[in-house]
């Protein structure tokens, strides 16, 4: 069981650097790029979309959108690219700079999601939808500011 596990993580390890590859190559579609190339980078970014501290989601995102990501990228990429990335995947890794990639996007994403939150919650406690039972309410503040 351990070893049949193994052998797919390998598998799907060679298959996110050939996709990798795939990007990179001139004959692959505009779009198979964008696909290929932002999931690879999810795949290699120490950053996750959900933290694997979250239950269940934490480790469910990386069993979902990686194994998605890379099917779709398999199935735009034309067979002679995606065969030609595999040869040369087997011979070569893959370099760093797809990890600071992965990381950059993962924590713009993250960057965008706080500062949505924070003006949600900023907008519901200053426009008094939710009040903070009169320590902050429109009455103390103009007696405050008298």
């Amino acid at each position: 069981m351990l070893k049949k596990l193994r052998s797919h993580a390998r598998a799907l390890k060679n298959e996110t650097i050939a996709v990798y590859i795939a990007a990179k190559d001139q004959r692959t579609p505009w779009y198979a790029k964008a696909v290929a190339i932002s999931t690879v980078a999810y795949a290699f970014s120490p950053i996750d979309l959900i933290p694997d501290f979250i239950p269940i989601l934490g480790y469910l995102d990386d069993v979902i959108i990686v194994p998605a990501g890379i099917t779709l990228a398999i199935r735009l990429i034309p067979a002679e690219v995606l065969e030609d990335a595999r040869k040369e995947a087997v011979d070569s890794g893959v370099g760093r700079s797809v990890g600071y990639i992965g990381t950059g996007i993962i924590a713009i994403i993250w960057g965008v999601v706080l500062i949505g939150v924070f003006r949600l919650i900023k907008f519901l406690f200053c426009s008094n939808i939710i009040p903070l039972g009169g320590l902050y309410d429109k009455q103390t503040y103009a007696r405050r500011n008298e």
